[in-house]
């Protein structure tokens, strides 16, 4: 078989000697002048943000940072790290923790966002009657609206940020506004304080922005790992191996002791 056969093609970055060019850029040209979260718009959108784009990026991977040692990708990360593998060993354990349950509110809350706008423009239904419309269809269907409420905060600073910065950077549109109707609807429809947290107004936000929603799980990692690193390395450097983190005791509910049967004797 020809070996042009097993050619890629990639558009993110040329590789030559002495010289990379990712996007169009040379990274010679980047390193310093670039800020590290316009370099990730530039790798996921094909272009160099805009002032305002750069700083909503920068504040996007700054809010989901780290959360203690509260969800499980932390005690993942702290619980191998005691086991004296490398840096990198441990970090891995805790992205690795990411899925559907933790971390992967972004990328469902962009989808129902920008579902939820494409229909009310198709529908000619406006912001405030589709959020009604949504919250009303999930409660029937048994469904979680992924975004709001939150097991610590009930009213996630982050969000309250993230939403100001958008609004003054011009970014918000209907996906912002949307998420917002939502949560007004929610208290309506169900007597319930369930407000957009991180992961719903960085899903509006960067549905505004018209990223691709499967990107969801890939910010909120974008901005963890550094968490993480922080996370292990604090992990190996303070405290002893193989330490008590949690309490040992628990309940057995398996079979009752017994003898093996005879064949094994």
């Amino acid at each position: 078989m020809p070996d042009n056969d097993y050619k890629w093609t990639t558009g993110i970055t040329k590789v030559q000697p002495n010289n990379l060019v990712t996007r169009g850029y040379r990274q010679a040209d980047l390193i310093g002048n670039v800020p590290y979260a316009h370099t990730v718009f530039l790798l996921l959108k094909g272009r160099l943000p805009s002032k305002n784009e750069g700083r909503m990026m920068d504040a996007i991977l700054t809010s989901s940072v780290d959360h203690g040692i509260t969800p499980p990708s932390a005690r993942a990360t702290r619980t191998v790290a005691s086991g004296g593998v490398p840096l990198p060993t441990a970090v891995a354990a805790g992205i690795m923790s990411v899925g559907d349950a933790h971390g992967g509110a972004i990328e469902k809350g962009a989808l129902f966002l920008q579902e939820g706008v494409h229909r009310a423009k198709a529908e000619g239904k406006s912001i405030d009657e589709m959020a009604i419309i949504l919250v009303r269809e999930s409660r029937e269907q048994k469904k979680r609206i992924h975004g709001f409420g939150h097991r610590v905060h009930t009213a996630d600073p982050r969000t309250t940020k993230l939403y100001t910065l958008a609004d003054e950077l011009e970014i918000a549109g209907d996906h912002v506004a949307l998420s917002k109707a939502i949560a007004e609807a929610l208290l309506s429809e169900t007597g319930k304080n369930l407000p957009v947290n991180v992961d719903g107004a960085i899903a509006a936000i960067i549905s505004d922005m018209e990223f691709d929603h499967r990107l969801g799980k890939a910010f909120f990692l974008m901005g963890r790992v550094a968490g993480l690193v922080a996370q292990a390395y604090e992990e190996m450097s303070r405290e002893k191996p193989m330490r008590r983190m949690y309490d040992p005791d628990h309940d057995y509910d398996g079979p009752e002791e017994g003898d093996l049967p005879e064949e094994y004797r």
